[in-house]
């Protein structure tokens, strides 16, 4: 990664912008998202999808970002990711505008491989500046950066729900925000962190090659985005045929999960001063295995809301924080790094979802969710036989 001057070559004032900046963009990468997800039910009733070819036309958004994971690595490396990342970004919010114009299963399926690749670009050069700016204030703020993209998610969420309730067009919907987002690329592209050129020499010296230290983080990442990939497609169904919530309640599992894992994120870089890293992760470890055993044991409505809450506490920090211990390596650049850990860590949530269908057809949901919550507890051990120097 580049290795930037210290905070003396900033400004207060400098470095505030820059945060805004580098937040704003993740806000816009997650506004992009969940402007796409808020129209899901609108897009299969107009195209006359039934659950199955749904279902497969949604693995195309997560095929395509983990295609595209090296090039993503090429690019941010060679170019660097405040170059990447603006077009990254105009990317990702114009291809709205193609799955908007999608007249059958096919378009749509090419579109959303076009959305994953320009979300895994996006990804991958947004978290980059977010390790550049959390060295440029020589203290922890990545958490408040993916604050920022899940604060966009309710967002749009409101913002989908609302234009459905005009009745107004998914087309319509998205050309708004494909306009909406590139005004705020074209606003604070320019204050973006540069990235310094690499000497040629190192370059050619290193291979690249994961070390135990990525496999590590990418197994924290494993673990928790398991996690949050098992709460955001099964909280509601839990909520539904588990717990018997009534039908206006289902929306309580998710609803506090998003809620606290929200606030996590943002109250997530003052814990981390404070404790450290490695008593971050540990505690988040536990958190994680408390809330996912404790919605096993005590499937009442109430508790379980209470069970999710601390789920979502659990996973805010996690994924910041082995973003921001990988992109700050010491022989890897950070982009390349951040690929690797998302190579690995990405795996957890794809494959999280069908799992727990799986063993909950062999079995039972809470079955499926009481192995999920060793993830946490596996996470606790794992972080606590890691040195203190490795966080």
């Amino acid at each position: 990664m580049s290795s930037l001057s210290t905070d003396s070559a900033y400004s207060l004032q400098q470095k505030q912008r820059i945060r805004i900046a580098v937040a704003l963009f993740f806000f816009g990468q997650g506004l992009g998202f969940a402007t796409w997800a808020s129209r899901i039910p609108s897009i299969k009733t107009s195209l006359g999808l039934s659950e199955a070819e749904l279902g497969t036309l949604l693995l195309m958004i997560p095929i395509g970002q983990l295609v595209t994971l090296p090039i993503s690595a090429f690019l941010v490396n060679k170019f660097g990711s405040h170059r990447v990342l603006p077009w990254a970004a105009f990317l990702y919010a114009f291809v709205l505008i193609l799955i908007g114009l999608s007249p059958n299963v096919w378009y749509l399926g090419a579109s959303l491989f076009l959305f994953g690749m320009a979300g895994n670009m996006g990804n991958i050069s947004v978290n980059t500046q977010g390790v550049l700016a959390e060295e440029i204030y020589g203290k922890p703020i990545m958490s408040s950066f993916h604050g920022a993209w899940s604060l966009a998610g309710f967002s749009g969420a409101l913002l989908g729900f609302l234009s459905m309730q005009l009745e107004l067009p998914s087309m319509q919907h998205f050309i708004g925000m494909f306009l909406l987002l590139t005004i705020n690329i074209l606003w604070n592209k320019r204050l973006l962190v540069p990235e310094q050129p690499k000497q040629k020499e190192k370059e050619e010296k290193s291979k690249y090659k994961p070390d135990w230290m990525i496999i590590q983080l990418g197994i924290l990442g494993f673990f928790s985005m398991a996690t949050e990939g098992a709460m955001f497609e099964w909280s509601g169904v839990y909520f539904s045929e588990v717990i018997h919530a009534p039908e206006k309640l289902v929306i309580l599992g998710f609803g506090s999960f998003m809620v606290m894992m929200a606030l996590g994120r943002f109250i997530g870089d003052g814990i981390i001063s404070k404790l450290g890293r490695r008593r971050t992760l540990q505690l988040s470890g536990l958190l994680m295995f408390a809330g996912m055993l404790t919605s096993v044991l005590f499937p009442n409505l109430y508790i379980c809301t209470l069970a999710f809450m601390l789920v979502g506490l659990g996973v805010a920090c996690n994924v910041p924080t082995v973003y921001s211990v990988a992109g700050k390596h010491k022989t890897i650049p950070a982009g390349v790094a951040l690929a690797m850990v998302s190579s690995i860590s990405f795996l957890g949530f794809l494959m999280a979802p069908p799992l727990i269908g799986y063993i909950a057809e062999l079995f039972s949901l809470q079955y499926s969710f009481a192995l999920f919550s060793l993830f946490g507890l596996l996470m606790f051990v794992m972080v606590s036989r890691m040195r203190r120097s490795e966080m």
